[in-house]
């Protein structure tokens, strides 16, 4: 069952990826309710093997397209990210350890397998993946946009993608530049 999980979180973050067009140096939010993931109730039954393989297949996917991830902790620490410190230089650090249980089994793994990691309040990604309706919007740039996935379950947890892209300003007379994006 662990490979099984691994192998689809690693398909589902190449897929958005793939489909947000995300580039070296971008920043990929992930909630993840691993008590959802093996079918139980949010915040019910949090699996720390079940992070684990979460966390392989989704990193290394992201790590060999230099794409960084923050890993969103659960509601017990107001949805505080964790991430490498080289994908927010100068970022204001808030003193936090996650444990499976107040933090988030996920959180916890990133936490151990990330080479620097650190704990911030709030982000502003380029792309999400929320695994089991943990809701990642609040981390997200202006303006999301869904991503619809091919992988729309990791073990029993509901699968939800975004991307972002520039707002439009202007109006009708504005000029759209698909380059943007």
């Amino acid at each position: 069952m662990l490979e099984e999980i691994k192998a689809q979180a690693a398909a589902a973050a190449a897929e958005l990826c793939d489909k947000a067009g995300l580039k070296a140096g971008q920043l990929l939010v992930v909630g993840c309710s691993t008590s959802e993931v093996c079918g139980d109730r949010i915040g019910s039954n949090s699996s720390p093997e079940a992070a684990q393989a979460l966390f392989e297949g989704i990193y290394g996917v992201l790590k060999a397209r230099g794409v960084y991830l923050a890993a969103q902790c659960c509601e017990h620490l107001n949805r505080a990210l964790i991430v490498e410190r080289g994908a927010l230089p100068g970022a204001e650090i808030v003193n936090v350890v996650p444990r499976p249980k107040a933090g988030g089994s996920f959180a916890t793994a990133a936490y151990g397998g990330f080479e620097d990691p650190i704990a911030v309040e709030e982000i502003r990604a380029d792309a999400g993946l929320d695994i089991g309706d943990t809701l990642i919007g609040m981390h997200l740039k202006r303006v999301a946009v869904p991503v619809r996935l091919e992988q729309k379950t990791i073990g029993s947890a509901h699968v939800t993608a975004a991307r972002v892209r520039p707002r439009f300003i202007g109006g009708e007379r504005a000029v759209y530049d698909s380059s943007m994006l």
